[in-house]
């Protein structure tokens, strides 16, 4: 009797379109300004969110991976939570 060894392959799941970081503003400024220090402003690296054209794509984003710390999309680990809460 003989068996069939053969491996059943799948297609990897698709990644996710992460195309939007190619142009995103935040490329070109460090981490740091991102992910201050407990206590430090955010505000300048929300200004910088706001002109970018990448913001909501990046927002999607963390709220999807459940990113944690830093600005993302404009909006601080806070901010997000709360929208997360709001939407359910």
């Amino acid at each position: 009797m003989q068996t069939d060894n053969t491996a059943v392959l799948t297609a990897p799941a698709p990644a996710a379109d992460m195309s939007w970081q190619e142009n995103a503003l935040c490329a070109q400024a460090g981490p740091e300004f991102f992910f201050p220090a407990p206590g430090s402003s955010t505000r300048e690296a929300k200004q910088l969110c706001g002109a970018c054209e990448g913001r909501v794509q990046c927002l999607e984003y963390a709220l999807e991976h459940d990113e944690r710390f830093g600005v993302w999309g404009g909006l601080s680990e806070k901010e997000r939570g709360r929208l997360k809460r709001q939407r359910g």
